[in-house]
Order: structure tokens, then sequence, then C-alpha cells
């Protein structure tokens, strides 16, 4: 995360984390987590809430995130009843978010929610915990849980606060969520085609046309389509494939391969 992206975070504003104290975040970022043991300010001690609550804003402001969450968890541990509680409970979940210690954020936001479901802050708390889903996303040769766990986290932002920034932004983030996932679909249709089992194939890539139409992955998809079709000796079906890419993207290196092909195998069927 940069110094930038840091100061235009939703949460930073929400949460209202001074500007001033971001060059230093930036900074601290990437030793975030620490050589593990634990430094003497967390060490227990029983200590007044504003004491602890400033010592984790001032861990936080310096760069040691991880250090912070678990101060903030002691604001809540040692003042359970304190107003401050509830605040801290959150700037916890946020502390191991710039961590990235993104399976205690998620916990401590999901802990949070279930106390303060009503909570005016609930809706950056649910945005919190697909932002941590969303980080993780691996590539597409990687199992895809956590995009799948981002795509229902962010679709559960919109659905519940439709009107919100979290709203607009968790819409942007599903394109590459969707993204993702259509490359996973090809990657397994394309590994089908290669073993020869093109009817497991053209599932695959029957996914991406039918869930993922609006994602990138769509033209090739309806590529490999017409190539299975006509490997399986059923150059109508390619030609119906081949007429959809063309229709709808005229002009890729998709389509001129398919146009191609065509005319090569199934000569006395015309591929738009």
């Amino acid at each position: 995360m940069t110094l930038d992206t840091f100061a235009r975070h939703p949460l930073r504003r929400s949460l209202g984390l001074p500007i001033l104290a971001l060059a230093t975040l930036s900074i601290g970022l990437a030793g975030c987590g620490g050589s593990g043991k634990p430094k003497k300010d967390v060490a227990y001690v029983a200590r007044d809430v504003d004491t602890l609550y400033i010592a984790a804003r001032a861990r936080l402001d310096a760069g040691d995130a991880k250090q912070a969450a678990a101060l903030f968890d002691e604001v809540e541990r040692q003042h359970p009843y304190s107003p401050w509680a509830r605040r801290a409970e959150l700037m916890s979940a946020f502390s191991y978010y710039v961590a990235r210690d993104y399976t205690k954020s998620v916990q401590s936001a999901q802990k949070f929610l279930s106390v303060h479901p009503g909570n005016k802050d609930a809706p950056y708390a649910y945005y919190l915990i697909a932002l941590c889903y969303y980080e993780q996303i691996s590539d597409v040769q990687r199992d895809q849980k956590d995009t799948k766990q981002a795509l229902d986290a962010l679709t559960e932002v919109i659905r519940r606060y439709p009107a919100t920034q979290y709203a607009t932004d968790a819409k942007l983030k599903i394109d590459l969520v969707n993204d993702h996932l259509a490359g996973k679909e090809m990657e397994i249709g394309r590994f089908y085609q290669h073993s020869g089992k093109l009817l497991a194939g053209t599932i695959r890539f029957r996914v991406v046309i039918d869930r993922y139409q609006a994602t990138s992955h769509t033209p090739e998809a309806l590529y490999r389509l017409v190539e299975c079709y006509l490997a399986l000796g059923i150059p109508a079906e390619a030609q119906k494939n081949a007429a959809v890419l063309g229709a709808n993207y005229p002009g890729s290196e998709w389509y001129e391969r398919a146009f191609r092909l065509m005319n090569n195998k199934a000569p006395n069927t015309k591929a738009s």
C-alpha cells in the first residue's frame, strides 16, 4: 500500500487517522510484522483507558501496526464497558489490516459486527472484511478460495449499503474478482482441451460465457469453443460460437483466428 493510496483510503478517513502520521506509517509498513517478540508497552499492565488508547494510536501513527493492534485489543480487554472499547475493536481490525495480518483483521471486524451489528461504523467493518479477502486474491494457477470469499464479501457490502462509498468501490473490485474467477475457468478449460477431454473443456468455457461474459476472457472462451466443437465434429455449433464472436468482437484477434479456423476446417460453414 503506497502513501498516496493510504491517504485516500476510506477507512483512514472514517477512523480519523491523522494525515501527518501517514509519512511515518508508510515507512513502517514493510516491517509491520515485527520480530514476534512482545514489546514492553504491550505486556499486560493495568492502565487507564486514555493511556492505552493514546499508546495504541501512537504505535499506529509510527507505523507499528501490529503492536498498535495488540494495544487496541488491550483497551477492549481491560475496559470492556468503556465507550472507547467499541472504537478500539474496530481500530484493532484496521491495524491488523494495515499490518497485513488479514486473518486477525477479519476476526476482529467480525467480532465488532457480532457485538454492534447496528453501529454506524458497521458499513466499513463489512468493507474491511471484503478488503482482507480481496487483497489475498492469488494468481489463477492457485486455489481461488480467497477470490470467492472476496466476491461474497464485496457483494454483501453492496447488498447491505448500496448508497455508500464502500458499495461504489466494491462494484469496481468485483469486476477484477470476476476476471480472476473467469481466468481460473479458462485455465482449467484449456487443460482439459489439451488433454483431449473436449467436452469437459467446453463446460468450463461455457461457464465463462454464461457467468462472466463481461470479463476480458469471453472472446477467447468463444474461440476455444469453436476449436472444441470442430475437433468434436460438430461444425454447426462451432459456427454458432464463431458468429457470436464476430458479432461482439469483430476486430479482435480471437475472431480473426476463428474465421481462419472455420475456413480451414469447415469451409462450407461460414464463420459469420
